[in-house]
This record gives C-alpha cells, sequence and structure tokens, in this order.
C-alpha cells in the first residue's frame, strides 16, 4: 500500500496550545474519533474525542493532557494487515501519517477498507473453509500441503482464533473439489468449523442417524 496515495488532508492538527474547546469543536464537524497533534508539524500523539467530553474545563490547553495521549501512528511501509491491526487494536477510525515525526496527514479507515475488499481473499470467487486443530501440531506450511495437494490455491488464510490448546485457521480456497478438501484435513486430524452442503461425510452422517431414529421408532 502506497502512503502517498492515501493520505487525508481535510483539517489541520491541533497542537498542545489548542484548547480543549477547539477540540470538541473539531470532533463535531468530523467524524473522527481521535484528533492528532503537532507541534511545529512534529506529530505529538492523538487525545481520543472520548477523553476530550471528559475534561471540565474547556479553556484548559491540550498540553496539560499529555498523559492521556494515545501514539500510535502510520509510518511509510506498514501492510494492509498491520494497518487493520492498528485501526483495532487502537478502536479508531484514522491513523496520523508519519514520516520522520513529521504529521503528513492521516489514513482514513473507510479507505483502508475499500482497498481491502478489492484483494484476491475478499474480491476472487472460492468458500470459505474454517478449520481448527491442536495449537501444537498445526503449522502453516501443512495446512497450504493439504490445499496444494488436491489441486487448490490458497487466496487467503489467517488465524481467526487462538486459545492455549486450539487454533482456529480461515481460509479463503480457489477449488471446484471442495469435498477432497475437507476430507484430507479431517484425515489430518483438523476439525471442520464451517458446514458445507457439499461435505459428503456430513451427509452420511445424517443419513446413518436418520436410519437409527426410525430403527429405534419401530
Amino acid at each position: 500500500m502506497n502512503i502517498t496515495e492515501y493520505i487525508v488532508n481535510d483539517f489541520n492538527p491541533l497542537t498542545t496550545q489548542s484548547t480543549v474547546k477547539e477540540a470538541l469543536k473539531l470532533c463535531k464537524e468530523f467524524p473522527i474519533t481521535h484528533i492528532p497533534v503537532a507541534d511545529n508539524g512534529l506529530y505529538i500523539g492523538c487525545i481520543s474525542q472520548t477523553d476530550v467530553f471528559t475534561i471540565e474545563n474547556k479553556e484548559e490547553l491540550l498540553k496539560e493532557s499529555l498523559d492521556i495521549f494515545d501514539h500510535f501512528q502510520m509510518n511509510n511501509n506498514e501492510s494492509l494487515l498491520e494497518l487493520l491491526t492498528i485501526f483495532a487494536d487502537n478502536d479508531t477510525n484514522i491513523i496520523p501519517a508519519v514520516v520522520n515525526q513529521k504529521y503528513l496527514g492521516y489514513i482514513d479507515l473507510n479507505d483502508v477498507l475499500d482497498v481491502f475488499s478489492q484483494t484476491p481473499f475478499l474480491n476472487s470467487e472460492g468458500f470459505i473453509l474454517v478449520i481448527e486443530k491442536n495449537t501444537k501440531d498445526y503449522t502453516m506450511s501443512e495446512v497450504s500441503q493439504i490445499i496444494e495437494s488436491n489441486k487448490a490455491i490458497v487466496l487467503g488464510c489467517y488465524e481467526s482464533k487462538r486459545t492455549n490448546d486450539k487454533v482456529e485457521i480461515t481460509l479463503k480456497i480457489s477449488s471446484q473439489e471442495i469435498n477432497e478438501i475437507i476430507q484430507t484435513f479431517r484425515r489430518y486430524n483438523y476439525t471442520i468449523i464451517t458446514e458445507h452442503k457439499d461435505d459428503i461425510y456430513l451427509e452420511e452422517l445424517k443419513n446413518r442417524s436418520d436410519y437409527l431414529q426410525k430403527f429405534l421408532n419401530t
């Protein structure tokens, strides 16, 4: 992701000499969760809209609240997933763009989501498969090998949940043979979390259950 293509400069950052009143005004004018603060063009940090509303003295200078500033930022080498992590970790909808401590503007969450929506993981045809395995037995190389051995393509893969004992992996796969992939994962002791209509194993279990129920009712 090229940082220069997505930097927004629709307002100037506040400074440590700005008042809480000025910060509140900016919050009303722009739907932002955090307000960038920079002195002489150098990034100081962000103050959240929530914290601004808790300050009783509206004439107080922001420099009096430096201890509650947040200090997340984007440099010029973050990946798309790293950006999404920064957004999530800081519960924010903007990330200040900073190079050599110089404030350049900010990156908007909606712009990043638009870019992400065009990636093969979301934009290409394929099916989503969620699998689970013991953490100590799981390797990404094994997951890839299982998919590729069935002549399929991995469009995307990430750990969607992890505990001390289990890891859950969400996959986007391009293939016409979903059942073969599912059965291969089962042979390697993966639990299939998602349900698929072409899953022969589940269909057989259902048929056996129906037969047993009929037998018990006779």
